[in-house]
């Protein structure tokens, strides 16, 4: 059995999750597949579903973070801003400072487990 903690964050803008775990793996979906519809297909997510959540972090945040690629001999698309690829390197390492910090008490837990 291999044990790997991970943490789980949101940060909100007022009662929104303006980002947490599952937009940023909507984000980075993206990035690689280079459309909503195929991010959201790749991640188990609803097609609608992304949507909501595009919609959540473009009002979050100053500047979009998914912006649409106009239709033409691809058929557009939609690609992550500098904002978008700015939120996703900092919000991994938060998770990795945070995963750092914590060591110590992570390998005190694993001691405990069978």
């Amino acid at each position: 059995m291999s044990l790997r903690p991970s943490f789980r964050f949101r940060i909100y803008s007022g009662d929104t999750p303006a980002i947490g775990p599952g937009k940023i793996a909507l984000l980075e979906a993206i990035i690689e597949h280079g459309s909503i519809r195929a991010a959201a297909k790749s991640i188990g997510m609803s097609y609608n579903r992304a949507w909501l959540l595009i919609e959540e972090m473009n009002k979050s945040f100053k500047s979009p973070v998914i912006e649409a690629i106009a239709g033409g001999s691809k058929g557009g698309g939609s690609h992550v801003t500098e904002v978008g690829h700015v939120l996703i390197k900092e919000y991994r390492a938060i998770e990795n400072d945070a995963l750092k910090a914590t060591t110590k008490r992570i390998n005190a837990v694993k001691a405990l487990l069978r």
